[in-house]
């Protein structure tokens, strides 16, 4: 008998699996429309490859894109940046480092 694919979608309350990810926020209270520069940053800054998974399938690749670009957040390392921008979603825009990648000074 066949697991029933888990079905993510706007609709659907953020899944449990990535709850150690958004760590910061009540995983209830998300909400997938309004708080999504949160969720799609949290998951690409410390996620791992199956989180991703779970992203694309609530968000489309350019929605994943366009807040990536549009709404910075500096919460990256500068190898998880560059892994995000050039791999993960292949943007070949200049994007300023300084806007994204954390500092340790």
């Amino acid at each position: 008998m066949k697991d029933k694919l888990k079905v993510y979608n706007k609709e659907t309350p953020i899944p449990e699996e990535l709850k150690p990810i958004l760590w910061s926020k009540n995983i209830n209270n998300l909400d997938p429309e309004t708080d999504k520069i949160y969720i799609i940053h949290q998951v690409l800054a410390y996620g791992n490859i199956d989180d991703i998974k779970i992203l694309k399938k609530i968000y489309s690749d350019r929605e994943i894109e366009n807040i990536f670009k549009n709404f910075p957040k500096r919460i990256y390392t500068r190898p998880v940046f560059l892994f995000i921008k050039n791999f993960m979603l292949n943007i070949d825009d200049e994007l300023n480092e300084k806007d994204y990648v954390k500092s340790f000074t």
